[in-house]
C-alpha cells in the first residue's frame, strides 16, 4: 500500500480501548476523497472538524500557557506550577490541564478523543504507539506550520487520525522541559516543536 503523508498550511493521551489493533494506514492529498467524509451530502469533511476542534484546543492551551503560568509564575512570581500541583498548592503544568480536558470530554463522548503526545515525552505515557502517531509527529518536527492527515484502523474501526504541531509558546514552558529530570531533550528554544495533538474521528463506513 502507498503511503503518502499529506498537509495543509495553517497556524494527554486518551487510550483507546482497540488500539492493540494493527494499525492500517493510508494516505491521501488533501480532497481528493472528499466523497469519505460525506462533505458532499451536506456534511463537514472530518478534515474540517478537525482543524475547527484542534482550533479550540490550541487557542485555550495558549491563553493558559501565557496568561496563568507565563503571568503568574515567570513575570509575577507569585505562584508555581508543578506537576505535583495539589502537594504544593501550585498550579498544574499546561499538559496537564490538556489531559484534564481531554478526560472530561472522553466522559462525555465517544465521537472524538484527542491527546498530547511528543517524540520526545517527559512522562512515558505520552509517547506515540501506532504507526501513524510516530510519521505524524514525524512529519509536524520536520515541516513547521503544516498539519499531518491519515486514517488508521484500531481493532474494528477505522479512524480519521490528524495530528498538530504543539510549540513552546511561552518561556515557561521551554525552560520546564529544558530543565526536567526525566525529559530526553533539552535543547528546545521558543517556538520549536515540542510534540503534537493527536485528534481522532471513527470512520463511519
Amino acid at each position: 500500500m502507498t503511503k503518502i503523508p499529506f498537509a495543509r498550511s495553517t497556524g494527554s493521551r486518551i487510550a483507546i480501548a482497540a488500539l492493540v489493533g494493527v494499525a492500517l494506514v493510508s494516505y491521501a492529498e488533501p480532497g481528493a476523497r472528499a466523497g469519505l467524509f460525506d462533505s458532499d451530502k451536506g456534511g463537514v469533511a472530518y478534515q474540517d472538524v478537525t482543524d475547527m476542534l484542534h482550533a479550540v484546543m490550541e487557542s485555550d492551551r495558549t491563553v493558559y500557557t501565557r496568561q496563568v503560568i507565563g503571568r503568574l509564575t515567570v513575570k509575577e512570581k507569585v505562584i508555581k506550577a508543578s506537576e505535583h500541583f495539589v502537594d504544593e498548592k501550585a498550579l498544574p503544568l499546561p499538559a496537564q490541564m490538556f489531559r484534564f480536558g481531554a478526560e472530561m470530554v472522553a466522559e462525555k463522548t465517544d465521537k472524538f478523543t484527542y491527546s498530547l503526545l511528543s517524540l520526545w515525552p517527559v512522562n512515558a505515557q505520552n509517547k506515540p504507539r501506532t504507526d501513524i502517531e510516530k510519521e505524524g509527529l514525524k512529519f509536524v518536527a520536520d515541516n513547521p506550520g503544516k498539519n499531518f492527515y491519515g486514517e488508521e484502523k484500531l481493532g474494528d474501526v477505522k479512524y480519521f487520525t490528524a495530528v498538530y504541531a504543539d510549540t513552546g509558546v511561552a518561556e515557561a514552558c521551554v525552560s520546564c522541559h529544558n530543565g526536567h529530570k526525566d525529559s530526553p531533550r533539552t535543547d528546545f528554544k521558543l517556538g520549536d516543536v515540542m510534540g503534537g495533538v493527536v485528534i481522532r474521528l471513527p470512520i463511519k463506513e
